[in-house]
């Protein structure tokens, strides 16, 4: 399906890299999606052909060996791979929130040691945020990071990681006193250390484990695990941008990347839903007709469609307010609630359009009825999403009595 979801205004090399990335899609992902995710099963194969396409290093600037590509771009690209299995653009969404974050604060060195291999896929990047009792409160992080000389030592717990076994540079996020007297605000005594480790599960050095997978309802064959450090030692050129005190922030922006990400996941897990319903709607044969020919079905698919449009339209002026150097905490957190519900709801229509089928696992659209709710938490809830939005808007038009 190329009608839906187009986008105004790209140049020859955007156009050139979407169909490349479309085309691994449709060949690579798609076939064997569904398998590799009953089997909760990791990608190897298709993370593989993603270092070949580049993808790794998209957004990297040329100067570290990437393609210095837009965030439209990567948003893009990763509507794409949603469309086929919305695990692997999570594999690779971290990834980009923490070269992100390192290419916008991280020191010299910092970028000249990391994001040469990022951007080849030898180092993976992960961010690690949220806590066991953390939920949506960022404030209330209890990790904490102790200077010690040269070093600093980490102890807590952490949550809700993707590609925690993977990865090998985690950003993490702890609170840290140092030079923060006491009474300072929360969000202004937190600092982003960047963590090297082992692949793996267990003990990955000294002082850190990953204890194993979470077994969740959907998402699968990405890892997502805790993270446990115990008197973690790293040294202190290890702090993201070389300053304590900046982790909200840093963080806060990689979030906003990552929301875009998450919209543009919504859009494409939506655009293969109506690609299920539409296709299946005009197979499947009731009162001596295709259900597509029924006015009921017909108005599914019109609203469908129009979700698909509209969520679509929201993540690329997201991507694009971000790619001007404007603030876009608004737009991305519009997108990302838009889409994401939109998903939800286009991915139940087109359930309801399989019928009985749509509860089988051997149909393909039962896997997206399972993925879908992730985007309603990820990245920040609607009721998250929603104060971004209002507190903005009283911003933008505030009262003048």
């Amino acid at each position: 399906m190329t009608r839906l979801a187009q986008t105004a205004g790209l140049t020859d090399v955007q156009q050139e890299i979407l169909s490349t990335v479309r085309d691994f899609v449709d060949r690579e992902i798609i076939p064997v999606a569904t398998q590799l995710e009953h089997r909760d099963e990791y990608p190897t194969e298709i993370v593989e052909g993603l270092k070949e396409l580049g993808l790794f290093g998209l957004m990297i600037p040329e100067e570290y060996g990437g393609l210095g590509e837009s965030l439209l771009t990567y948003a893009l690209c990763v509507e794409e791979i949603a469309r086929g299995w919305m695990s692997v653009s999570g594999i690779i969404n971290t990834h980009f929130i923490v070269a992100y974050m390192l290419k916008q604060h991280g020191t010299q060195e910092q970028k000249d040691t990391f994001l040469p291999r990022m951007a080849l896929g030898e180092v993976r990047g992960a961010f690690s945020m949220s806590e066991p009792a953390l939920g949506s409160d960022v404030s209330a992080i209890s990790s904490k990071g102790v200077r010690d000389g040269d070093e600093y030592v980490l102890n807590g717990q952490k949550m809700w990681l993707t590609n925690g076994g993977t990865s090998t540079l985690v950003a993490v996020l702890c609170r840290s006193d140092e030079g923060h007297p006491e009474g300072t605000a929360p969000h202004k005594s937190m600092t982003t250390f960047l963590v090297e480790k082992e692949p793996g599960f267990g003990e990955v050095r000294p002082g850190l484990t990953i204890p194993g997978k979470i077994d969740k309802m959907g998402y699968k064959g990405v890892d997502t695990t805790e993270l446990i450090m115990d008197g973690l030692r790293i040294p202190a050129n290890r702090v993201l941008g070389g300053t304590t005190g900046r982790g909200f922030y840093q963080m806060m922006d990689g979030v906003e990347v990552g929301r875009v990400n998450v919209a543009a996941r919504g859009c494409g897990v939506a655009q293969r839903a109506f690609e299920l319903g539409v296709s299946y709607a005009q197979q499947r044969q009731t009162f001596g007709k295709p259900i597509a020919q029924h006015q009921a079905i017909q108005f599914k698919l019109a609203e469908m469609a129009t979700k698909v449009e509209a969520a679509h339209a929201m993540m690329v002026n997201a991507a694009r307010k971000k790619d001007s150097g404007e603030r876009n905490d608004l737009e991305a957190g519009m997108a990302k609630y838009l889409a994401s519900e939109y998903c939800k709801e286009v991915v139940e229509d087109a359930f309801r359009i399989h019928g009985g089928y749509g509860f089988s696992k051997e149909y393909e659209i039962e896997r997206l009825y399972r993925e879908a709710p992730m985007l309603l938490i990820g990245e920040g809830t609607a009721e998250i999403q929603k104060m971004i939005i209002g507190r903005r808007l009283l911003e933008e038009y505030r009262f003048q009595g």
